[in-house]
């Protein structure tokens, strides 16, 4: 009996292990059928193992921490080129594909209307053909679809106006045709949003004479042709206005039938009044701060329609007037990714510019590493690098994706927000222009964390986007040890540590690395993840700007390729002017002075 247990015991474990193998596998082998079909010269999915159980372990996928279901797939500017595959649809936990900027070809699968949690749909910058699918409408959480730049035709589905989680939709430089009433959910849309569709017609439709209800696609017959005949309907009415309007307004190839009494909007902005954002802050009400920073005060408001918002009290000056200010303000809003805090509106009065954005309700990276509410859980390990990669992703977004160029000038840990599922949103960018803080301009106080400002702008007042790098390497060395950026009090161990950065080569140079951990995550984190964002980190923060990455290779370097070879080339660099500063008795440190060490908890950025 004894003997027969082993046998018993190793048909239960391959019985379980076939059952993991037919069950547990499912999302990995959609992916696998992804794989596939699609060719990928840079070998950006050699990790996607053939005879792995589960994904969660492959590069560019993230899995959710309690069911070990895939959530989302990044796989954006990685040269992959083939088609997309059906059974995509069958990733029902999914919230973000990003397949934006390859080669992809063929239709958008309309089984993509299966993923109900989808909350982003990037498959921009590609060779895409055939229709929008019309399935495309159910997805009821949506909020970021862009789809521009690829070779679409057909009209628009008239469906996706019942989204009304959609923030933002980019339709544009593709060959779709038709007339689309705008009306819904697109009326918080640009013009450029569906630009450069030669045969496309937009009309605006008024509220009033818009249907009650979007037509919606169902899965059977009679709902298709209820959703056709809505269409129809909506279209004639659209059809008859445009004819019957007088006022009518042109932008680019597009016709816009103005209301009686439009209110002004610059590009997708909103244009509040003062008397709108008094009612919501309770006329800038103390209790209302969210924090304060460079620029000034946010408050927490709540607009008329029931909707959340935080908004900035630009306290400096603006100079150029209200001309420069909206110019700077609308290149401010043509920065749009998931990881950037968008611009919602505005409002110039004759004393003082405000901003409106969305609220975010788990406030900053810097109020939730020092100011955490005890009920609050600690920022888990996983949160942490999703953390570090989502904030790579918006700076790596403004430096080489708008034109023109966006540098922030002031990354730190209060300027990352937080937004409900803790996604990092990358805050403030652009303010620095908007101000008049030009290249040329010596900075003598400088708001804010003054450790995470590069060398090379305290020096010469001059930053470019590698002086960004340098305050995101901080920022990242903050995510891991929880410390502040400079602090006097580590004086009182007679080492020379008031900056992170040299606590941090200190006790990496004494081993002794489990220092360096948040004491928050007891012990709950990767020795190799942390080594790696570290190793990020350093690269970031070398004295020479042209050394430091760049934030798109820092991206590629958190996704998990090219860090190794990186490292080493430094490791070589280092030793080298270590000898170099010895044999030459030069000393190459270099000190930085924080001007605001002594700002309360209160001052740094709660929720917002």
């Amino acid at each position: 009996m004894v003997q027969t247990i082993p046998v018993i015991l190793y048909w239960f474990l391959l019985v379980f292990y076939n059952l993991l193998r037919v069950y547990g596998n499912a999302e990995a082998d959609v992916l696998r059928v992804l794989k596939a079909q699609l060719s990928d010269p840079t070998n950006v999915l050699q990790s996607w193992d053939p005879i792995s159980v589960s994904p969660c372990s492959w590069y560019h996928v993230t899995c959710d921490s309690w069911n070990r279901s895939v959530t989302r797939v990044d796989l954006q500017n990685a040269g992959l080129s083939g088609q997309l595959v059906k059974q995509l649809g069958q990733l029902t936990y999914l919230r973000y594909l990003e397949l934006y900027a390859n080669n992809i070809s063929g239709k958008i699968p309309e089984e993509l209307g299966n993923l109900t949690n989808l909350m982003s749909l990037d498959l921009y910058m590609n060779q895409l053909e055939g229709g929008i699918p019309d399935t495309l409408g159910t997805l009821k959480q949506l909020r970021f679809l862009r789809l521009n730049n690829n070779s679409l035709t057909g009209t628009i589905p008239v469906s996706l106006t019942g989204i009304d989680s959609l923030q933002v939709l980019e339709l544009s430089n593709n060959n779709l045709s038709g007339v689309v009433p705008f009306y819904g959910s697109f009326m918080r849309f640009i013009p450029n949003s569906f630009a450069n569709n030669p045969d496309l017609t937009l009309v605006v439709v008024p509220q009033a004479q818009a249907p009650s209800q979007s037509p919606s696609v169902g899965n059977n017959h009679t709902g298709a042709i209820v959703g056709a005949i809505a269409a129809v309907v909506v279209l004639f009415v659209a059809l008859a206005l445009w004819r019957d309007r007088k006022q009518q307004l042109q932008v680019d190839s597009f016709t816009f039938l103005a209301e009686e009494d439009p209110k002004v909007h610059l590009r997708q902005l909103k244009t509040f009044s003062l008397r709108e954002l008094q009612a919501a802050t309770h006329d800038f009400s103390n209790r209302n701060i969210l924090g304060e920073g460079a620029f000034g005060k946010v408050y927490k408001g709540l607009l008329a329609d029931g909707s959340l918002v935080a908004v900035k009290r630009l306290t400096d000056h603006v100079h150029g007037g209200e001309l420069h200010f909206q110019k700077e303000v609308e290149i401010i809003s043509m920065a749009v990714h998931r990881n950037l805090l968008r611009l919602q509106g505005f409002c110039m009065t004759s004393t003082e510019p405000l901003l409106v954005y969305p609220y975010m309700a788990n406030g900053s990276v810097a109020s939730f590493l020092r100011d955490r509410p005890d009920r609050q859980p600690a920022l888990d390990w996983p949160t942490r690098k999703q953390i570090a990669l989502g904030s790579a992703r918006g700076l790596a977004y403004l430096h080489d994706h708008c034109d023109p160029k966006i540098i922030h000038r002031d990354v730190k840990a209060s300027n990352i927000l937080l937004d409900e599922e803790f996604e990092a949103v990358v805050a403030d960018f652009g303010l620095a222009k908007l101000m008049n803080y030009n290249d040329t301009h010596v900075t003598t106080a400088v708001c804010g964390t003054i450790g995470h400002i590069a060398p090379e702008y305290l020096s010469t007042g001059r930053c470019s986007e590698k002086s960004d790098v340098y305050g995101y390497g901080v920022m990242l060395l903050q995510l891991i040890t929880r410390q502040q950026a400079y602090d006097p009090t580590r004086l009182a161990n007679n080492h020379n540590d008031v900056m992170l950065l040299d606590w941090v080569k200190r006790l990496l140079e004494d081993k002794k690395l489990e220092m360096l951990v948040d004491a928050d995550l007891e012990g709950n984190y990767l020795k190799d993840g942390v080594e790696e964002l570290i190793k990020i980190a350093l690269l970031c923060t070398q004295v020479t700007p042209s050394e430091r990455p760049k934030m798109s290779e820092v991206v590629k370097m958190l996704e998990g390729f090219g860090l190794a070879e990186r490292w080493e080339e430094w490791q070589k660099g280092e030793i080298f002017l270590q000898d170099f500063s010895q044999e030459h008795n030069l000393n190459i440190d270099c000190v930085i002075v924080d001007s605001t060490y002594n700002l309360s908890n209160d001052q740094l950025s709660g929720p917002r």
